[in-house]
Formats: structure tokens, sequence, C-alpha cells
């Protein structure tokens, strides 16, 4: 379970309102929600307030069981001019496996250039 879906658990589980959340962190409550959804972090002393308020230790909360996560921030997938890409906690068995599997796709790509090229010749 990721760290954002601890915290709404929990606070759901209290039944405390995202609206009562912002108020004691001292943000608005569409931020709160963007900062449970995981789109904008949440910062230490904001963790100690939302600990204190649900009556549990920090680390309950904060504590990441997921092997990886992305946070992607202004960002499409068609266009990433000035997105901020933050990648955190990714296993570099994982970094290692997408670059062999890039490099695979690159060799394809040029494999298929140099028979679309031969095919080309022969249709000249």
């Amino acid at each position: 379970m990721i760290i954002q879906e601890k915290l709404r658990n929990i606070r759901k589980q209290k039944g405390i309102s995202q609206e009562k959340m912002a108020k004691i962190i001292g943000t608005d409550p569409s931020n709160y929600s963007r900062k449970e959804r995981g789109e904008v972090k949440i910062f230490d002393d904001e963790w100690e307030k939302l600990a204190k308020t649900l009556e549990v230790p920090v680390e309950e909360i904060k504590n990441d069981d997921a092997k990886f996560s992305f946070q992607f921030e202004n960002s499409t997938f068609h266009d990433h001019a000035g997105s901020n890409i933050n990648y955190s906690n990714i296993p570099d068995f994982f970094l290692e496996t997408q670059k062999k599997y890039i490099d695979k796709l690159e060799k394809e790509i040029q494999s298929l250039r140099e028979e679309n090229e031969f095919l080309k010749s022969q249709v000249r």
C-alpha cells in the first residue's frame, strides 16, 4: 500500500474529513486532497501534525511498503516540456531491466530500418 493510501484509509477510519486535515496543516482542502493523492509533497512537519491528529506514529502512515513510486507533476503523456518528474525508491534491478529492454528495442529498430532500406532498394 502506498503512503497516501495509508493516510487516506486511516483518516477515513477515524472519521476525519479532508477539510479538517487541511486546517490542521494550514492549507486549503483542494491542496490537501492533492497531497493525499500523492500529487503534492507532504513535508515532515505536516506528517507530524497528521500523525498526531490521527493518533498514530508517523512511521505508521509514512512508511512506504511499495517497491517503488512515481510522481508526475505538470506533465501530459504527449508533452513533457517543463515537467517535473521525480523517481524515488526504484530498485536497481528494475532500472537495469528497463535499460536492457530499451537496448533490445533499439536493436530491433535498427534491424527494421535496415530491412526497410533493403526492401526500398528492391523496388527501385
